[in-house]
């Protein structure tokens, strides 16, 4: 019994060859572009307009759910943070904590982008870049 890791390994074989009308002596015909707004497959391109719209559309679901959020949680609680203390509310305390946590995600993440575009900036000679 052969395992597949006990191949050879190396290149892998080329994609079978697909017919293109020049074996029965008729001339291969042009490839057919797309009509205008559709893409490759015939689905409808997607636009910058499509894709504004989806992200507003994604927005206002997301709002419409803090309202609740906010609404079923607007109680008073008591907070201490570093000898502060005082009374919040409960949806706000939530949600700043959910603000200052994605930033402390947020931030390094940014920095890290820009050393990396940095780099490569540096390391790509110009006019390679495409």
């Amino acid at each position: 019994m052969t395992y597949p890791m006990d191949q050879p390994t190396g290149d892998p074989p080329p994609p079978p060859a697909v017919p293109d009308g020049s074996g029965d002596g008729e001339p291969a015909a042009p490839p057919r572009r797309p009509a205008p707004g559709f893409d490759q497959k015939g689905h409808v391109r997607r636009t910058r307009v499509s894709g504004v719209w989806i992200g507003l559309i994604g927005t206002a679901l997301f709002l419409i759910l803090l309202i609740i959020f906010v609404a079923q949680n607007s109680r008073q609680v008591p907070l201490h943070f570093f000898g502060w203390h005082g009374q919040f509310s409960l949806a706000l305390a939530i949600l700043l904590s959910a603000v200052i946590g994605v930033l402390l995600v947020a931030i390094p993440g940014s920095v890290r982008i820009l050393q990396l575009r940095r780099a490569l900036r540096k390391n790509v000679p110009s006019g390679k870049t495409s």
